[in-house]
């Protein structure tokens, strides 16, 4: 990608706008060679799938993470609660010694849907607590303004509920927030193809979050770079100034006077 156009979150520069998953890979070996095929700016991992006893006392996991040498965005995954949601941070801070956190407060077990009404108030609480905060969210307008508003410099809205791999399912939506909201925004689930992760790029999005959509796929390590590329592509095709759609057909091939055609 372009080094002159790199990504920006709470002030700190990311060469790549890909963020990966570290969950559901068919083993640490194929997890290694999607980040080296990927390039990730950072690598989330859950607190509650690597125990602190795992961390403390060095897991092979762990090991992994601390080999490749990816900034890692610890995620509150499974926090039902603004408390439960404020000490799992607390504990990710402690254990991957950084302010990072992947806010996620799920509202609904079924879709995990982010629990709307509290997010605001966990994002308030961690920022007040010195946390750099990327919050997983929906694509509702006021509620990302919300999130803004308490202090979030950047945000993560869905495209559609997490390891769907449907792709963008309201991109009215997605497209207003985005000429809406001028924070950074990654799309954060819901995302299947590299094609999903072009378009968003496309439409001025900043980033993408995966994990699914490469962890389980057939070959995860090819996905990730399709993914990257598709990311690239997608980010310069925005920078570029892609044409805007017509209704009728337009010529593209000049038209050039031959008065010799028409002599006898």
């Amino acid at each position: 990608m372009n080094p002159q156009d790199p990504l920006i979150l709470y002030g700190e520069s990311f060469a790549t706008r890909l963020l990966l998953g570290s969950a559901r890979y068919p083993s640490p070996a194929i997890l290694e060679q999607a980040v080296i095929a990927a390039v990730p700016a950072m690598l989330t991992a859950s607190l509650r799938r690597q125990s602190a006893q795992d961390i403390t006392h060095g897991s092979d996991f762990w090991a992994l993470l601390h080999k490749m040498n990816v900034p890692i965005l610890p995620n509150t995954a499974g926090c039902h609660s603004v408390s439960e949601v404020v000490t799992t941070a607390m504990m990710a801070r402690e254990l991957f010694a950084t302010d990072w956190i992947k806010l996620e407060l799920i509202g609904d077990d079924y879709t995990l849907q982010p629990d709307t009404l509290n997010l605001p108030q966990a994002a308030d609480q961690l920022l007040r607590e010195g946390f750099k905060v990327l919050p997983y969210c929906t694509e509702d307008l006021v509620l990302c303004q919300r999130l803004v508003d308490v202090g979030c410099q950047a945000i993560m809205p869905w495209a559609a509920p997490i390891g769907t791999g449907r792709g963008v399912m309201n991109p009215y939506a997605l497209r207003l927030l985005r000429e809406r909201l001028a924070v950074p925004m990654l799309i954060d689930a819901g995302l299947g193809l590299p094609s999903h992760a072009c378009t968003v790029m496309e439409w001025g999005y900043d980033g993408v979050l995966l994990n699914t959509a490469v962890a389980q796929s057939g070959q995860p390590v090819q996905l990730a770079r399709a993914f990257s590329q598709a990311v690239q592509a997608g980010r310069l095709a925005f920078l570029g100034g892609a044409i805007a759609q017509q209704d009728q057909a337009q010529a593209s091939t000049p038209v050039l006077d031959m008065p010799f055609w028409h002599q006898a």
